[in-house]
């Protein structure tokens, strides 16, 4: 078995962060080039990322947010030292080195703890921005942008500049404690930031953000780092984020207009020199997306995209185990047991998902907005889809593959694919990621 070679003390890599620095120069001088980051801890869509940037010859990039990986644990159980590390070794095992891992923390504040007061609420969001700089993350989305308990309904750009500097102070102390010759981070910082894990949309396109907001806003920003002399850290501010005009809900997806984010385009300031970062691209399409990337959005988030991808080709799988199997106890049972899971603990899905009962359970498996992405990780759903892998762990019939999954089908056929359950769940969700590699350039 390979060992795990990986810098434990969590090293940054110059090459990864000097990809990004390089990212943003060549952007920004010719409207060329960008990079998509991977906003997903599941393993498949790690395993498909990962596997995607092999093959692409580029820098992995992928992001955890604050609700997935924190000090505690997050939703998925791992802190950043445990993500950066699992992601890391598994990158290694497949033939990707870690100066190839690029490691950045999404939606990186208070928003976990935002139910208690602002003050601890941000403690604890300062120890996490110190633990993810150590953890060796190399780019971090400040997000302070969430009244927290006590707080009125909505802050005021001060108040969310001034706790964004103190973020970033915390993350910039703990640069004091990385091995010499670690470059420090990137930030990205920005006001108009959607909820951590997508909004709700089906009613009206949201509007682009307007040029003089976002003006007045860097200079606000800037002043508070520069309160906490932070002067060194705001040069490497290399992203705002800015609301584009494009969204995503249960059914409804908002197409990028280039008209109307024009001022945005056109009034990106040369000093700082930075790029936009554009949250809820997930469903545009290839032509948006290349758009986008030319308009200065150098920076594409996907993450429940790929989920919904792996939930595609999963209950495909399911369906072509129906098919297969003798009788329905020897089946997974995987729909139904995501299902009873759904049930159980609504949390995570009950604020979204409106309508009859009938509606709620057609949203719970087939919303773009993906809630059951966080039930995968459950242990008893983790079985089933274990146990739909072990039932097919042999060559599936091509008739059924062209019924349930005509790509992988078709892949297949030419020889590009192994007939096998992982390496179709696999193709599956990088069918997406091919489409934000080509709409970047970074494709083979």
């Amino acid at each position: 078995m390979k060992t795990n070679t990986c810098d434990p003390k969590g090293r940054v890599h110059p090459q990864a962060t000097e990809f990004l620095r390089e990212i943003v120069r060549r952007n920004r001088r010719s409207g060329s080039g960008g990079t998509f980051a991977v906003c997903s801890a599941h393993p498949a869509v790690l395993d498909a990322a990962i596997h995607q940037a092999v093959a692409d010859g580029t820098v992995l990039h992928v992001e955890s947010t604050s609700n997935q990986v924190n000090q505690f644990g997050g939703y998925t159980g791992s802190t950043p030292a445990d993500f950066a590390a699992q992601v890391r070794f598994t990158a290694e095992q497949a033939g990707l080195p870690s100066t190839r891992v690029l490691l950045g923390a999404d939606h990186l504040g208070p928003y976990c703890w935002r139910s208690e007061g602002a003050a601890s609420a941000m403690a604890k969001a300062c120890e996490l921005a110190a633990q993810t700089v150590l953890a060796g993350y190399q780019k971090i989305h400040l997000d302070a942008s969430m009244p927290c308990g006590g707080d009125p309904a909505a802050l005021s750009e001060e108040v969310v500049a001034a706790r964004t500097a103190m973020l970033c102070q915390a993350a910039e102390q703990s640069c004091e404690s990385m091995p010499a010759g670690s470059p420090r981070p990137t930030y990205v910082i920005g006001t108009e930031v959607p909820v951590p894990g997508g909004e709700v949309a089906e009613g009206e396109c949201p509007k682009p953000t307007q040029l003089d907001d976002l003006l007045s806003s860097l200079a606000t920003f800037r002043k508070a780092f520069m309160a906490r002399g932070l002067a060194a850290a705001w040069e490497n501010v290399i992203a705002v984020v800015v609301q584009p005009g494009v969204e995503f809900g249960d059914s409804t997806v908002f197409a990028y207009d280039p008209e109307k984010a024009q001022p945005l385009v056109t009034g990106l300031p040369n000093s700082p020199e930075l790029v936009y970062e554009a949250h809820s691209t997930d469903y545009q399409t290839p032509s948006s997306l290349t758009q986008m990337v030319k308009n200065h959005f150098a920076i594409l988030k996907v993450g429940p995209w790929l989920t919904f991808a792996f939930r595609e080709a999963v209950f495909a799988l399911d369906m072509i185990e129906r098919e297969m199997a003798k009788s329905k106890k020897d089946g997974s049972q995987v729909r139904e047991t995501l299902e009873s899971a759904m049930l159980r603990d609504p949390q995570h899905w009950d604020r979204y998902y409106s309508g009859s009962e009938e509606q709620q359970r057609f949203a719970r498996a087939y919303s773009m907005s993906d809630r059951c992405r966080y039930y995968w990780p459950q242990a008893n759903v983790e079985q089933a889809v274990s146990r739909l892998t072990h039932n097919l762990d042999r060559p599936l019939p091509l008739v059924l593959l062209s019924q349930y999954l005509p790509a992988e089908y078709e892949a297949i056929r030419n020889a590009r694919l192994e007939n096998s359950a992982p390496a179709i769940i696999r193709h599956h969700i990088q069918g997406v990621l091919r489409v934000y590699a080509a709409a970047c350039q970074t494709s083979a």
